[in-house]
C-alpha cells in the first residue's frame, strides 16, 4: 500500500514538472518570436517538438502507475 502511494506522489510530481516545463517553453518561445519575428517558424517548430516529447513523458508517468 505504501509503495503505491509513493508511486502516485512520484507520478504527480512528474506531471506537475511537465506542466511547469510546458509553460516555460511556451513563454520562452513567445519571447523569442517577439524578439525575432522572422524566426517564428523555426522557433514554433522546435517548441512543438519539445512540447510533444515532454507531454509524452508526462503521459508515460501517468500510465505507469
Amino acid at each position: 500500500m505504501e509503495a503505491l502511494n509513493l508511486d502516485l506522489i512520484g507520478a504527480g510530481l512528474i506531471i506537475i514538472g511537465a506542466g511547469i516545463g510546458l509553460g516555460k517553453i511556451g513563454g520562452a518561445a513567445m519571447e523569442g518570436i517577439a524578439r525575432q519575428p522572422e524566426a517564428a517558424g523555426k522557433i514554433q517548430t522546435a517548441m512543438i517538438i519539445i512540447a510533444a516529447l515532454l507531454e509524452g513523458v508526462a503521459f508515460a508517468a501517468l500510465f505507469a502507475v
